[in-house]
């Protein structure tokens, strides 16, 4: 426990503030111009004030989400099957969805997404709009539905559910006659927003390849988000859509600055080719949010990060891939390298041919959970510190002995914007001398501090060197 909390006054020029006090009435939301002759201090006061909506802050606020990848290529091998494949070969005889829903949670996580259709066009659930789905299958005899299974299973633990459709469909005839097949799309997306309950995240990448009419499909994006927005209007739209960016790659690891207030223009909107071109940025730049990249921009977003990547080597199951599962180590690592890093992980989990989550896998999973709870199981102080004042330029922490201090953990009040643009961490050693021993950039959401070896210390000092306005951390915490 810690003896006292000594808030240190601001004595020279150790903050800079960019913005003012703030009132409800002065918040954007999701989405702010800038005026044309704004300064950049304007525009600097402006970001400060920058929200989430509160599906995306929700959303941020989950911190790890599944990606179930399973359907008709589990069954061939193959990551992207052609639609060429039969529906008789569909039939996971021990499909548990609970098993699924249990691995994960036990783990930490709390949604989970479903390939409920893949580039194959193989549907999982029994689609007026197509033969090729799990009704022509031998599994359950054509009755079976595995997207109401997961939902059962996913009500029953208390898991947030959400679907991916991919919009590339191998299968489907109509794919390249754009209005026919834009029609076919809305119906199949209707079926899955209307008949499963609440939906929590549609997820949507970009694929968009030949059809078996060899014709370029134009997908009506518009439609499909109004339809989205109507029948699930507590969704989040990933990662084509403007509330959930994609990271910009496959690895696991986001930005050691990651920005949730970005430049970067959603590519939903017609503008945003050329406003990112005159930025010079997209999904992998490194510098999304800097007050380089304000004096520029035009706009900002709220359009915060996630992070996907595969347990295995694949995406969908494979025997051939039980030797490539992460192991709970690397698993956490990722944890601290995405979500430590103000990111939301996705991590795909693919169910094997016989419908059950691999014990290899489920393994690493429930190692990972027991790596993540264990990093806070010993806190030497945790404090919710608020809206700092402005001439507070440093906080200090004394514990009450000396302590090996290994975690740093660090919180923004999201609902108030995110405003840290610069902190730095100094260790108060048990001889009394002060030793830095971290200098970064932004917090967001969650910012994790290693210290890999530990550190004998007998106290910390928070110092915010830069920020938009005055800083709100919802919450520090120390672990030994």
């Amino acid at each position: 426990m810690m003896n006292k909390l000594l808030i240190s006054l601001f004595l020279s020029s150790v903050i800079t503030l960019g913005g003012c006090g703030l009132t409800k009435e002065n918040y954007y939301v999701k989405h702010v111009e800038f005026p044309q002759d704004a300064t950049l201090e304007q525009k600097i006061d402006m970001a400060a004030r920058l929200v989430p909506t509160p599906q995306q802050a929700a959303w941020q606020q989950m911190e790890l989400t599944a990606f179930l990848h399973f359907g008709i290529n589990t069954f061939t091998g193959r990551e992207w099957g052609d639609g060429k494949e039969d529906p008789a070969i569909f039939n996971p005889t021990e499909l548990d969805a609970e098993q699924w829903v249990r691995s994960l949670k036990d783990a930490g996580f709390k949604m989970v997404l479903l390939t409920a259709k893949h580039h194959d066009g193989f549907c999982l659930w029994p689609t007026a709009t197509t033969k090729h789905s799990v009704a022509s299958s031998p599994w359950k005899n054509g009755q079976g539905d595995v997207v109401k299974e997961l939902r059962k299973a996913c009500d029953k633990y208390d898991m947030k559910f959400g679907v991916y459709l991919s919009p590339w469909d191998r299968n489907a005839e109509c794919y390249g006659d754009s209005p026919k097949y834009n029609e076919f799309f809305i119906q199949q997306l209707t079926e899955l927003l209307t008949n499963y309950g609440e939906v929590h995240e549609v997820w949507f990448d970009g694929a968009n390849g030949e059809g078996p009419n060899g014709k370029k499909q134009i997908y009506d994006w518009d439609a499909f988000y109004k339809t989205i927005q109507k029948l699930q209007p507590k969704a989040v739209m990933a990662i084509m859509g403007d509330d959930v960016r994609w990271v910009g790659n496959e690895k696991g690891l986001g930005r050691e600055t990651e920005w949730s207030a970005t430049v970067l223009t959603p590519g939903i909107y017609a503008r945003s080719e050329e406003n990112n071109k005159r930025l010079g940025v997209f999904s992998k730049a490194e510098d999304l949010g800097s007050r380089a990249m304000l004096e520029k921009a035009t706009e900002l977003f709220w359009y915060p990060s996630e992070v996907d990547v595969s347990i295995r080597k694949g995406w969908f199951w494979s025997k051939n891939e039980d030797r490539t599962v992460k192991s709970a180590r690397r698993l956490f690592k990722l944890y601290l390298g995405s979500v430590g890093n103000n990111c939301t992980l996705l991590l795909n989990v693919p169910p094997t041919n016989k419908g059950v989550i691999h014990p290899r896998d489920a393994h690493a999973l429930k190692g990972m959970g027991q790596a993540i709870r264990k990093m806070t199981e010993h806190p030497i102080i945790t404090y919710r510190l608020g809206e700092l004042q402005p001439e507070q330029g440093y906080i200090d922490f004394d514990f009450d002995s000396v302590h090996k201090l290994k975690y740093v953990i660090l919180s923004e009040e999201i609902h108030k914007s995110q405003r840290v643009e610069a902190f730095e961490l100094w260790a108060k050693k048990p001889n009394g001398k002060m030793k830095r021993i971290y200098k970064g950039t932004v917090i967001g959401m969650k910012k994790i501090v290693r210290l890999r070896r530990g550190l004998n210390c007998l106290g910390v000092r928070l110092v915010i060197r830069q920020s938009r306005s005055t800083p709100d951390i919802a919450e520090i915490g120390f672990y030994e």
